[in-house]
């Protein structure tokens, strides 16, 4: 079982490796083929990859086309980084939910020695 400062300690951790996050981009990176017909052949000749890079928005689904290979890679990272982000922001909960159970516990603890203390044990006789 964690303490609170140890809770704590982690939660800055997060806090900081999110503060180092410089891009990053919601959604995903899909590779497209178009199909092309050729003079004298029957079957179309499968072009590309295409890359493009696409997200939800509401209820629609909004991207663009990637044209060189440093905005994929570009694109890339940014994509992990958002992920990473996501990831963090779970972590961050999680140990915000314990802390406030903890807090809640040694409150909880202090209010029970209180309580349990006899009315006389602070007065003289």
């Amino acid at each position: 079982m964690s303490t609170i400062q140890e809770i704590e300690a982690q939660r800055e951790a997060i806090l900081d490796e999110m503060r180092r996050i410089r891009s990053m981009e919601r959604g995903t990176i899909n590779e497209h083929y178009v199909k092309v017909h050729h003079k004298g052949k029957k079957e179309p000749v499968a072009r590309g990859p295409y890359y493009v890079i696409s997200r939800r928005e509401k209820n629609r689904t909004v991207g663009y086309h990637i044209k060189t290979k440093e905005e994929l890679e570009r694109a890339r990272r940014d994509v992990e980084a958002h992920k990473r982000f996501v990831e963090l922001c779970r972590q961050f909960e999680e140990l915000t939910q314990r802390l406030g159970e903890l807090e809640r516990a040694d409150n909880k603890d202090e209010a029970e020695k209180k309580r349990l203390r006899s009315p006389l044990s602070g007065t003289r006789r």
